[in-house]
């Protein structure tokens, strides 16, 4: 009996510690569908953004690490891509071995909210508007005037675009840290 109640109280006790996991799993996950970019938008992302080899670029919410990837391998660029998913974080660092840029990437599982993003110079983002509205402010705070912050489909509400391309149906927008920044924040970045 008492070796039951044990058990049962390291099986709680387990399950009380990963609610906050599981909680901000499923916060995320309602905030961010999993849908990669495909290929040829990737290029023309980091076109848009003007990638060089001097750039560290960072994707948040990178998925199968393909536009840090392509980053790394078509423009010499460095490259940081967050997930909090573990399996696409696996994925990524698969592709990046099979590509052989796994010395020019690395993937971090964790939420891109909190992770700091201070040394990027590109950021790349397939979020939903929503989630860009969140993620904004910290932009502003974190990364330096001249960041390019480039995204797939996806705005930034009254925040308007240095440039704003159309490729193939899909809207690809372009903004600069310091430049044009929102009405509300246009202090933060400079």
């Amino acid at each position: 009996m008492r070796r039951t109640r044990w058990a049962l109280g390291i099986v709680l006790g387990l399950a009380l510690l990963t609610l906050p996991v599981a909680a901000q799993w499923d916060d995320y996950e309602s905030d961010v569908p999993y849908v990669p970019t495909p290929q040829p938008v990737v290029e023309a992302m980091l076109e848009l953004a003007q990638v060089k080899p001097t750039d560290v670029v960072y994707d948040l919410g990178c998925g199968d690490g393909r536009i840090v990837i392509a980053a790394a391998k078509k423009y010499g660029a460095r490259g940081v891509g967050i997930d909090i998913n573990p399996e696409r974080i696996r994925e990524a660092i698969e592709n990046a071995k099979k590509e052989g840029v796994l010395d020019k990437v690395k993937f971090i599982q964790g939420n891109f909210f909190e992770a700091d993003i201070r040394d990027a110079t590109v950021v790349t983002l397939y979020l939903l508007t929503s989630v860009n509205l969140k993620l904004r402010p910290k932009l502003l705070r974190e990364l330096k005037p001249g960041t390019r912050i480039v995204s797939h489909r996806f705005d930034m509400g009254d925040w308007e675009p240095v440039k704003k391309i159309e490729f193939d149906d899909r809207p690809l927008y372009l903004w600069i840290v310091g430049k044009n920044n929102p009405p509300s924040e246009s202090k933060a970045g400079k």
